[in-house]
Parts: structure tokens; C-alpha cells; sequence
């Protein structure tokens, strides 16, 4: 990159699975359309097919994916993907989204990008958004906390290494656990800053526009990390990527596809004792497309995103982080799709199916001093 053009604001927003991280890029993302700048998005995933992928493509974005492991483990693929979207049309802004399992980012992306790249890369402060339906759980120190304490570990982390944390979702919590939530953030990182959003509905957008414009001595908190805990923690987590082809003589209804799977496997998994991360699906044909998922298992299935779609054939990826056995998740999949489309009277093809457990994070680049 030549010394005159003008550096690549690269913008990374992380948080536990299901916090809401997607829904954020997708509307920060246009916000930033809207200033008249051109913004690319990056997703990461431990195995191809991703949902949100899929989502904000459809949604007209310029979209990479780095998939196979996470951006500290496969930092190489993260900047040659940035220039990939840069041989296309150079972005001013790219925003990333790292694994919802994933964290020392600072130490590991954050670092790097500052001390080797900083000649493409201007980098934004580090946000993390809290994902509430397990945050208040795991901050209260409840003993169910949904999770074992090593998978709770990671989600502190998170927390910890922000350079400013975001409670999501506040179209969905009442005045009282926001105020809650704010409380415990207080005490959990007492100098950290915190904003209030709705993803969904754009309320608090306009702070985060302004926290990321900020520049100084952010990307420094380097976590003191037990990597032994970090990957137990994730190795807990029974990951699923799933797509598939459906077809039918007589037209259905998209959506009820999309809630029925992710209704159908909240039932079964509940039945197993297995604790949801998130699980999502998404549905698309011909230019329509719609969304269902569930953040924690005690929470409801919903249409996050309705298609008010009725068609002969959609695609479906389905997307899923259980704490339960790989093998397990990949049955329970697979049963509930047949036993749904039997009822509807439609036709599967399953193209891939990936489950398994992460494997223990081996970063490209370790940074241990933020001053070096």
C-alpha cells in the first residue's frame, strides 16, 4: 500500500455467542454507507457455511469470511482477506466479527495489526458487547450459571480486554436489569466505558459511531490468560455447521421452516440438559431471506428476521453452539430437519455437515506487552 493512501479504519466488535455481534455490524455497517463511506465486513468461523456470512451478503454488503479457525490463529488469512475486498473496491472502514468463543484478541489481532500493519491499518478501540441472557447469570455468580465455570471464564475475558463495553438488547430487557446489568459491568471493569443499545432497533447507535471514532491509547489491556482453561472452556462447546437444499410441489411458508427448526431443537436440547450458546438458521431463495435463532436456553425461539417468504425451495444453513457431545448436536440436527419437512411435506438434500469441538487456539502472533 502506497505512503499516501489513506489508512483502512479497521473496526473489530466481539462478544459471547449469541450477543448480538451481527445484528450491530449489519446496521453499523450502514450507518456508515449512509456517511458516503465504503465499508467492508469480515466474519470468522471454526468451519465454513456461516449464517452470518450468508445474512449480511444478502443484505448487499461486501462481505470476507476467514473460516477454519479464529482470527488469532489464522491471522495471516485475515489480512490477505482485507486485501482481497481492497482489490475489489478498497474499503474505508472494514469491520470484523471474531468467534463468540474466541478472546485475547488485544494480545493477538488487536497488537499485531497496530505494530506490523500499521502502515494500511488504523485501528478503532476494541468493543465487546455483553450478551445479557447469560451475562446476568455469570456476573451474579449464580451456581447455574448455563455454563461450567471454564466456559464462563472466556466471557469474563472478553470483558476484561475491552477497550468499552455494550449492553445489547435493551429493547428486550426492562428498566430494572438494565440498571443491573450496568451495576455489575461497573463493578466487573470499573474503568471501562459502557454504552446502551438496541442493534435491532438503532437506539444508542449514535455513541458507538462516536466511541469508534476515537483515537488514543486503546488495544493495551494484554489479558493475563490460563490458555489451558481458555481452550477447556471452548472445547465444551459442541459445534455445528449444517446447509442444505429444500424443495416442495406445493409452496411453504420460509419462516415456519426457519422457527420450527430452531423451536424443535430448543425442545430437544432442553430434554438433554443442553445448554444453547446460540444456534441460528437462515433461509434464502431468490433474493428473500430470513432469519430464527436462540442465545440461551432460557430464552425463547424467535424470528429475529421474518422473510415473509412463500416458496417451492430455499436453501437453509443451519448453525449451531451446544454445550453436548459434536455427535450428539449433529443427530438432534438431522432428526428434527426430517421430522419437520416429513410434516410439511418437503424434500431435504443435505450439502455439508460439520460438528465438532475447537481445538485448542495456537495464535500467529502473541503480543505480551502492549508497550513493546
Amino acid at each position: 500500500m502506497a505512503s499516501d493512501t489513506p489508512k483502512i479504519r479497521f473496526v473489530m466488535i466481539g462478544g459471547f455467542l449469541g450477543a448480538g455481534k451481527t445484528t450491530t455490524i449489519g446496521r453499523l455497517a450502514q450507518t456508515y454507507q449512509d456517511q458516503g463511506l465504503k465499508v467492508g465486513v469480515i466474519t470468522n468461523d471454526q468451519a465454513a457455511d456461516l449464517v452470518d456470512t450468508n445474512l449480511l451478503r444478502s443484505q448487499g454488503l461486501q462481505v470476507g469470511e476467514v473460516a477454519g479457525a479464529c482470527f488469532c490463529c489464522n491471522f495471516n488469512e485475515l489480512t490477505s482477506t482485507v486485501e482481497t475486498l481492497s482489490a475489489d473496491q478498497r474499503p474505508d472502514v472494514v469491520i470484523a466479527e471474531p468467534v463468540g468463543s474466541c478472546t485475547d484478541l488485544v494480545a493477538t489481532v488487536v497488537q499485531p495489526l497496530m505494530k506490523l500493519f500499521d502502515a494500511e491499518f488504523d485501528v478503532a478501540p476494541y468493543g465487546v458487547i455483553l450478551k445479557p441472557s447469560h451475562g446476568l447469570r455469570i456476573l451474579r455468580k449464580e451456581a447455574n450459571m448455563g455454563f461450567s465455570p471454564k466456559a464462563a471464564y472466556i466471557f469474563e475475558k472478553q470483558l476484561e480486554e475491552a477497550d468499552f463495553l455494550i449492553i445489547n438488547r435493551i429493547d428486550e430487557l426492562s428498566p430494572e436489569q438494565i440498571a443491573e446489568l450496568s451495576d455489575l459491568l461497573s463493578k466487573f471493569a470499573p474503568e471501562t466505558p459502557l454504552l446502551r443499545l438496541s442493534a435491532k432497533t438503532g437506539e444508542g447507535m449514535d455513541g458507538l459511531i462516536q466511541m469508534f471514532e476515537q483515537r488514543g491509547a486503546f488495544g493495551q489491556k494484554i489479558l493475563d490468560l490460563d490458555y489451558d482453561v481458555y481452550a477447556e472452556g471452548e472445547a465444551e462447546l459442541g459445534w455445528l455447521n449444517s446447509s442444505m437444499q429444500m424443495t416442495s410441489r406445493e409452496p411453504f411458508a420460509l419462516d415456519d421452516v426457519l422457527l420450527g427448526i430452531v423451536e424443535g431443537l430448543r425442545e430437544r436440547l432442553a430434554s438433554d440438559g443442553a445448554e444453547t450458546a446460540h444456534l441460528k438458521t437462515i433461509g434464502l431463495w431468490e433474493g428473500a431471506y430470513g432469519v430464527a435463532n436462540l442465545v440461551s436456553s432460557d430464552t425463547p425461539a424467535v424470528l429475529s428476521l421474518p422473510s415473509n417468504c412463500t416458496t417451492k425451495e430455499a436453501n437453509v444453513v443451519v448453525n449451531a453452539r451446544v454445550a453436548v457431545d459434536p455427535e450428539t448436536l449433529r443427530d438432534d440436527v438431522q432428526a428434527i430437519v426430517n421430522q419437520l419437512v416429513e410434516r410439511m411435506g418437503i424434500t431435504v438434500e443435505f450439502h455439508q455437515t460439520q460438528s465438532f469441538r475447537p481445538g485448542r487456539p495456537v495464535p500467529t502472533h502473541r503480543f505480551s506487552d502492549a508497550s513493546s
